[in-house]
């Protein structure tokens, strides 16, 4: 008898978990932004963390638009890996795709708060920007309105252009009822116009009771919404033939970037009245989005001619406008400060003088760095900078004579440390080392070309170059940035650099121009595909790393010399050839006259060229592309 009740319990427990196990459908509630979650998750934020697994791979479906139209420039929207961006898609990393393609995104979901999966990404707004365009044009209901709102601390009406979003992309892992019947991915799909479960079902080749039960339904007769997701069940990796060209409907003009407040609210306009069929649910929701913009206008037209001026912008005014707007830093108390690095003790020291932080409730993880006297400078700099590679300013303190710098936290360290590491699988891919070199390049032309003003760096090199968890580059250590084509007199900064960085103009006149960072890139560049410091000894005697590879490669079987001093890890013929072409690009950045080396423009176009070559030696792909060499890097603004 106790051995029945027993598995009866055990069975109604089962039940009773497979019901709750489910995600719901968010319908199309979350056209609200209005949504709250005090009773419980609701799906108009995210997914419920209730899956077998609290961390999981996961992919979404992107659809191609302008400017998010290549590997690199979702890679860059959605913080994923372009490689494997590019693997599961079936194309290269430089493949343009046809506007309305679908992308599979491949992704990690985590449970990153208690109640909700997310995968992370950040974006940088652009003009007239509002949460419910992010979440709906931008990212294509991946996002959703409510979810952005708790992610950032500006308020609905405060958003300005330049200003950096965490984005919480909707992603879930599997539940354990899921898992058992066979599945092991979910797929988070952005509904499109005139799709049903069954015909989602079907493109996807899983049973259409499946999506039903992952979502909720009760029948798969169901309606759907546009900008809406839902989660489709896999067994194995989605394929890049499940994926379609997808048309905008005839009433729906493709969300591409408008450089008029009039456009944003024509848009948002077409799209809630599209979505809804007139339902006054989302009737409500337009009238909510048209205030936003009114209320955000009559704060424009204040501006006056400026703002009149603001709507003929072109791209590349656009570009030089938000790079002068200043982020909105927090300014912290000593007393935050304190208690975040446990009153600044040894375990959370990093290096030297930069502690490991825990900040607020959130236990957000950060970098603080202490600095002697005042680093106004530097703060200001940071703060009207904007990019994906340079490294962001949280906030900053001031107390008794020293400035604390709050850094985002990079948990690799420094690329210096990097490098000097035991060997791991990581180490020994040359493709994640080119990418670390676009990464430092891409910084490097956004800091020279579009900034207003223009700025050199000056103290490049490998222990100022950071690296994320998932080994994305950028650039610290501001100190000693300068406006270009200055001459500086005093010869302080000198023994703040290293000596191997530093272009012998600066050496001999105190000349600054981008072509100096130029020069140090160059440096790294070789750093990066020997794994040897900026300094060598060969035969006990000092010697610049460049200058004994220089010395080699003039003579005969430069290949054959080159391969003497690459990391050993790079044995194949391609990586050869590879190591080769990139050894030769930084000694080109290394000339001695400065007119004669190339432009960080120039240097990040040959990298791409020379990524491209090598991925399609390695890669055994059948690719029909139109791959686009020189606009495939979007400038992550």
């Amino acid at each position: 008898m106790n051995h029945v009740a027993f598995l009866f319990t055990i069975t109604f427990f089962l039940l009773c978990f497979d019901g709750n196990a489910q995600q719901n459908y968010s319908g199309n509630s979350i056209l609200s932004c209005k949504n709250d979650d005090k009773m419980g998750p609701s799906p108009s934020f995210l997914y419920t963390c209730n899956g077998l697994n609290k961390s999981c791979m996961a992919f979404l479906i992107f659809k191609s638009r302008p400017p998010f139209n290549t590997i690199l420039t979702v890679s860059n929207l959605t913080s994923s890996n372009p490689e494997e961006l590019a693997r599961i898609n079936g194309v290269t990393v430089l493949t343009e795709f046809p506007t309305g393609k679908e992308m599979i995104v491949p992704l990690n979901c985590s449970c990153l708060s208690r109640d909700y999966y997310q995968a992370e990404t950040e974006y940088v707004l652009g003009q007239s920007p509002t949460y419910f365009t992010v979440a709906n044009n931008t990212f294509q209901g991946l996002t959703t309105c409510d979810s952005l709102m708790r992610a950032n601390p500006y308020g609905e009406f405060d958003l300005l252009p330049g200003m950096e979003l965490h984005v919480p992309l909707r992603c879930a892992c599997p539940t354990m009822h899921q898992v058992t019947d066979g599945t092991k991915y979910l797929l988070t799909y952005s509904v499109n116009w005139g799709d049903n479960i069954t015909s989602i079902a079907t493109r996807f080749s899983v049973a259409a009771r499946n999506v039903v039960d992952a979502n909720g339904f009760n029948t798969p007769t169901e309606s759907l919404f546009p900008f809406t997701t839902v989660l489709i069940p896999l067994p194995s990796e989605p394929l890049s033939s499940m994926t379609k060209v997808v048309s905008d409907p005839p009433d729906m003009s493709p969300p591409l970037v408008c450089s008029s407040m009039k456009c944003k609210s024509k848009r948002k306009f077409y799209t809630a009245i599209a979505t809804t069929g007139g339902s006054i649910v989302v009737l409500c929701a337009v009238l909510y989005g048209v205030f936003l913009f009114r209320k955000r206008s009559a704060r424009f037209v204040k501006r006056g001619e400026e703002g009149e001026k603001a709507k003929r912008l072109s791209s590349d005014d656009i570009r030089g406008e938000i790079a002068i707007i200043e982020h909105h830093s927090k300014v912290y108390e000593f007393e935050e400060i304190k208690e975040a690095t446990e009153n600044f003790s040894s375990k959370n020291r990093v290096k030297g003088s930069v502690f490991r932080g825990v900040f607020g409730e959130e236990k957000n993880i950060l970098a603080v760095k202490k600095m002697r006297g005042d680093a106004s400078k530097e703060v200001n700099l940071l703060k009207r900078i904007n990019h994906f590679n340079l490294i962001k300013l949280q906030g900053y303190c001031e107390n008794d004579a020293c400035s604390y710098l709050v850094y985002e936290y990079m948990e690799n360290g420094s690329l210096r440390e990097w490098l000097s590491k035991n060997r791991t699988t990581e180490h020994q891919i040359l493709a994640k080392r080119i990418l670390i070199a676009l990464d430092i390049a891409n910084g490097l032309q956004y800091l020279h070309n579009f900034t207003e003003p223009s700025y050199v760096h000056r103290n490049i090199n490998s222990g100022n170059i950071l690296l994320n968890k998932d080994l994305r580059a950028k650039i610290a250590n501001f100190a000693l940035a300068e406006e270009s084509e200055r001459k500086i007199t005093s010869s302080c900064a000198l023994s703040d650099m290293e000596s191997g960085y530093i272009a012998p103009e600066y050496h001999e006149a105190g000349i600054v121009t981008a072509k100096m960072d130029v020069y140090a890139f160059g440096v790294v560049l070789l750093e990066l595909i020997t794994s040897n410091d900026f300094v060598t000894i060969p035969e006990e005697r000092e010697a610049m790393l460049h200058v004994v590879i220089v010395n080699f490669i003039e003579k005969e079987n430069e290949e054959e010399k080159v391969s003497l001093f690459v990391d050993p890890s790079f044995t194949g013929n391609n990586e050869k050839v590879c190591a080769l072409q990139l050894v030769k690009l930084g000694l080109t950045c290394l000339i001695e006259e400065a007119e004669e080396r190339p432009s960080m423009v120039e240097v990040v176009s040959s990298l791409l060229k020379i990524y491209v070559s090598y991925m399609d030696q390695i890669l055994p792909l059948s690719i029909n592309s139109s791959p686009s060499i020189h606009n495939s890097l979007s400038m992550e603004m």
